[in-house]
């Protein structure tokens, strides 16, 4: 993996979890909303916004320089419109960053000739 992939699969994995808590400050907001005369959803709904947008262009740049199946493009995707498919992802991108640094490292000290 080069740098500018990791960068990329970094950037998607930075802004995962504070999208997903986001995601369910802005459920919250709404029940609240609903049940008392607490209304922080003008709020919550804007940060959430911005940071889902952030998402999806983080996502779309890691789909291009990852090189990411249609498939697994997609479960990234998917996994950012559920209330805490976020938090799964950030840990998937974070294992599979793991995984490729294993790999390079083994590859330059020649352990696998792949």
């Amino acid at each position: 993996m080069d740098l500018k992939t990791a960068t990329a699969i970094r950037r998607l994995r930075l802004v995962s979890a504070p999208e997903a808590t986001s995601f369910l400050l802005l459920l919250v907001c709404s029940v609240l909303k609903r049940t008392t005369d607490f209304n922080a959803v003008p709020v919550m709904g804007m940060v959430h916004g911005v940071l889902f947008v952030l998402y999806v262009i983080f996502w779309a740049d890691a789909w291009n320089r990852a090189k990411w199946s249609l498939r697994t493009a997609a479960l990234y995707f998917v996994l950012s419109v559920l209330p805490t498919g976020g938090f799964f992802a950030e840990r998937r991108l974070r294992r599979e960053t793991e995984d490729a640094v294993i790999a390079s490292r083994a590859r330059k000290e020649g352990v696998v000739g792949a």
